[in-house]
């Protein structure tokens, strides 16, 4: 892998907290060294690029050292609760709106056209285009959520084809066009959140829906997570299961919340 595929990768990597996936599925894992808190107050402020947040009146840095600036007042105010909601470490874990901008500011925004490509990546292989074949039950759930999305992409002129089983299937190429169309219409902010929502449902279609306000976050989570539901109706209760999917609900809320707070 060369070095801008590694990058692509990155981001998607941070667009899952896996770090909390890995502690469901193992507990005695070490945790991470967090920071002390060096700060007494946190607040929303403005800068020249927009609005930030203000530790002790000094604005938040990015890790790739550019200021923390984001498009809208809310947004910065929210990111500003999540500082002074530290206690005495800083656990970035804690910190979901803040760690969305980063990406869009440091990760996004300078590679911007590599992330649109990897997204139609996604495109091309999406989950709501590879279907069950039995029990009817569960072609019959997944038919009833997933057809009404791919109805609303081709709209858009994304017509994506599903099929039965897992082999690949190629899309037709103007249709992967037609959604690296629309991811490019938004701006680094929501394309970080639609990293997000695409890693955390395995659905371009699915992300893009939900940065467009077509589905809610539970929505969303409720439509890519049709096989797991239908897993544990069967299978019963399983603790772990139930966790780390409700990790991803959780994150799924966040990025929507990340979304909405962008005005």
């Amino acid at each position: 892998m060369n070095e801008k595929d590694e990058t692509t990768s990155a981001i998607f990597d941070l667009a899952r907290n896996r770090s909390l996936d890995q502690q469901v599925s193992h507990p005695g894992r070490e945790k991470p060294k967090l920071p002390t808190r060096f700060y007494r107050k946190a607040e929303a402020g403005t800068h020249e690029s927009g609005h930030t947040v203000l530790l002790d009146g000094r604005a938040v840095k990015t890790p790739s050292k550019s200021v923390l600036a984001v498009p809208s007042l809310a947004l910065a105010e929210a990111m500003a609760a999540e500082w002074e909601a530290q206690h005495e470490l800083i656990d970035p874990r804690t910190m979901w709106l803040t760690k969305l901008a980063n990406t869009a500011i440091d990760l996004v925004a300078p590679r911007r056209a590599d992330v649109i490509a990897e997204l139609v990546k996604y495109s091309a292989t999406d989950l709501l285009c590879y279907r069950a074949e039995h029990p009817a039950a569960l072609v019959s759930r997944q038919s009833a959520l997933w057809d009404p999305l791919l109805g609303w992409a081709a709209e858009r002129g994304i017509s994506l084809l599903p099929t039965t089983g897992i082999l690949h299937i190629a899309q037709p190429a103007d249709s992967l066009d037609a959604y690296g169309l629309a991811v490019d219409r938004l701006d680094s902010f929501r394309i970080a959140a639609l990293h997000n929502a695409v890693t955390l449902t395995g659905s371009a279609v699915i992300g893009l829906a939900m940065t467009l306000g077509r589905l809610t976050a539970e929505e969303a989570f409720d439509t890519a997570h049709v096989d797991e539901h239908w897993q544990l109706e069967l299978s019963g209760e399983d603790e772990e299961e139930r966790a780390r999917l409700e990790i991803r609900r959780s994150e799924l809320a966040e990025t929507a919340r990340f979304i909405a707070l962008l005005g």
